[in-house]
């Protein structure tokens, strides 16, 4: 096995819904390439006889997981023991998993437990019938990946070696793995919603196991330790909502609103009793926000809000897709803000959810995009929905998420300009996204060919401002198809128009160096005195023309080939931060 640095992910992984009694499965593990795909048939669930190892959640491909092979295997298998603590005993025994790329399969002491398909969802299995109390488990892994372009991929290459802006593949096991031990009743999920035109807030409980007359819930909201409110309730279904008045004496305005500015959130335990006894007990939080539209302009909490993000790809050198650290996470938000930006594009990648905790707690938007298709049919069209409804769920109440892009560039329905069944695929994904939240604007094919759309958002890597201003200076040709914005393509579909939504260059930029290996947008320059030059002519630009709610610069980091960052891949700022915020400001 080949030495490596050594990164450790024993943070819990979920923040938003987060128990004391967990543990944390990542580490070494056995491992194993099938490529013949003989180990089913050769029961491998029972004992994957290997000497190889790896470092769980690092996928075989980088370095951090002790391997480093970027070819592409299609098979995979994985292995680890666990003992059951004693005080456990008695308890269902849930295994969880935050995202294993793409079909994963799960045995438990040869006895196989069930499988999921989707590589960016978080999902679990309740092994408790497959384990041993008083002894050693062992627990099998096999995942299956492809190169079929009917998967969400997102940035993930379909070919042997890196091209364009796709990279190399992620596959297996990319977020961490643990266990949690509950009772026969727990609480399953709780949905968030705040409403701050009515100072409240709405709990959408899920309870598992049954529910009767014994069984109540305690909700209980802080803020900044001091308790706001408290209230109980007999559920009398396995589903149940409350609306909560917060209003409190915490503030003169008696409420604290979350803001990039002021990122105030609201910390809630959820207790579920039988009878006097605690059987089961959840911690999260929330911030009050509201996100709308009116007059083209995207509000938040009732304001204007000028949007200034960053593309963010969410790649490491040595641990690709997952981060390598809360620490890395931090440093990647920070530098963020410190040049000026107060939000992301999250790129083709469902985020780490210890990512958008820390976006929570920092006041940095987030725009939460999903991994894209690059073939239409009916199978990816199902690939696609089943786990964009995932994510949307997963990742609901998070307040720093203010937008969801299902769609991009085109990606996945490349001829929706004019095909019927691509154009009703969109307006089907937006409107099952607004049954789900109806809180957050939708985009739909982000950067050209809008269908049905919350906000109208173009990709323009034109290098000059004073091109890009005459460009754009005209709204109505460019909402109305009669000029391209990007020289070949244009803002709607066949049979759409403009409906005065909020207009944001979501892509612009792209600038690289003459002395990198790799590729930007457009000419290279020799200088940091030419990057800034033409930097902020293309800002200013967008900033002069007033229909223009702001935009989005690619990007963040350099990654693998594309080597466009404002920060190199290991983080290491081409360009002084504070002078990107002094245009950016």
């Amino acid at each position: 096995m080949k030495t490596t640095m050594t990164y450790q992910r024993t943070e819990y992984p979920r923040p938003q819904f987060q128990r004391d009694s967990w543990v944390n499965l990542n580490g070494t593990w056995k491992f194993a390439f099938d490529d013949q795909n003989i180990g089913e048939r050769d029961r491998w669930y029972e004992n994957v006889t290997t000497t190889t190892e790896i470092q769980v959640p690092y996928t075989y491909e980088t370095k951090a997981s002790g391997i480093g092979d970027e070819a592409f295997h299609k098979y995979v298998w994985y292995q680890r023991s666990f003992e059951v603590a004693t005080e456990q005993i008695g308890k269902r025994v849930i295994l969880r998993f935050q995202a294993s790329d793409y079909v994963t399969k799960v045995w438990v002491n040869g006895a196989y437990i069930g499988d999921h398909v989707g590589g960016n969802a978080a999902f679990s299995f309740d092994i408790t019938h497959a384990i041993t109390t008083r002894a050693i488990n062992e627990l099998v892994v096999k995942v299956e990946d492809s190169q079929s372009c009917f998967q969400p991929r997102g940035k993930q290459r379909w070919k042997e070696d890196n091209f364009g802006c796709w990279y190399v593949q992620t596959t297996g096991i990319w977020q961490t793995v643990w266990l949690e031990f509950l009772e026969r009743k727990s609480i399953e999920n709780v949905k968030i919603t705040p409403k701050i035109d009515t100072d409240s807030v709405a709990f959408d409980y899920t309870l598992n196991g049954d529910v009767d007359r014994h069984v109540s819930v305690e909700t209980t909201i802080r803020f900044n330790g001091k308790e706001i409110k408290q209230f109980s309730f007999t559920p009398n279904r396995s589903t149940m909502q409350f609306e909560v008045d917060l209003l409190s004496e915490i503030h003169e305005w008696k409420i604290m609103l979350w803001s990039p500015e002021h990122p105030h959130l609201y910390y809630v335990t959820f207790s579920l009793y039988e009878g006097e006894r605690l059987v089961d007990e959840v911690t999260s939080y929330f911030g009050m926000r509201k996100v709308s539209i009116k007059d083209g302009k995207v509000l938040l909490n009732n304001r204007p809000l000028y949007q200034k993000l960053l593309l963010d790809q969410g790649y490491w050198t040595d641990t690709m897709l997952t981060p390598p650290s809360d620490q890395a996470m931090i440093e990647d938000i920070e530098k963020t803000l410190q040049m000026g930006f107060n939000g992301v594009r999250k790129h083709q990648k469902l985020e780490d959810e210890r990512f958008l905790y820390w976006c929570d707690k920092k006041g940095l938007l987030v725009w939460s995009e999903m991994a894209a298709t690059y073939e239409f049919s009916d199978k990816a069209v199902e690939n696609f929905t089943k786990e964009w409804l995932e994510v949307m769920q997963q990742h609901y109440n998070h307040p720093s998420i203010i937008t969801w892009v299902p769609f991009n560039e085109s990606w996945g329905i490349p001829h929706i300009a004019i095909d019927k069944k691509q154009q009703a695929f969109t307006e089907s994904i937006y409107y099952l996204s607004k049954s789900i939240d109806d809180q957050r604007p939708v985009i739909v094919n982000d950067g050209w060919e809008h269908t049905v759309s919350d906000i109208i958002t173009l990709h323009d890597y034109e290098e000059f401002g004073e091109k890009f201003y005459n460009r754009y200076k005209n709204k109505e040709l460019i909402v109305n198809n009669e000029i391209p914005h990007n020289h070949h393509k244009y803002a709607f579909a066949n049979d759409y128009s403009y409906k005065g939504q909020p207009i944001i260059i979501s892509e612009y930029g792209g600038i690289a160096f003459n002395d990198e290996s790799g590729w930007g947008y457009g000419n290279q320059v020799d200088t940091e005195e030419a990057f800034l030059k033409r930097y902020r002519s293309i800002t200013d630009a967008i900033k002069e023309i007033p229909y223009i709610s702001g935009y989005c610069y690619t990007q963040i980091t350099d990654v693998q080939q594309e080597v466009n960052g404002l920060l190199k891949e290991d983080r290491t700022p081409k360009i002084a931060l504070e002078r990107i915020k002094e245009i950016n400001d």
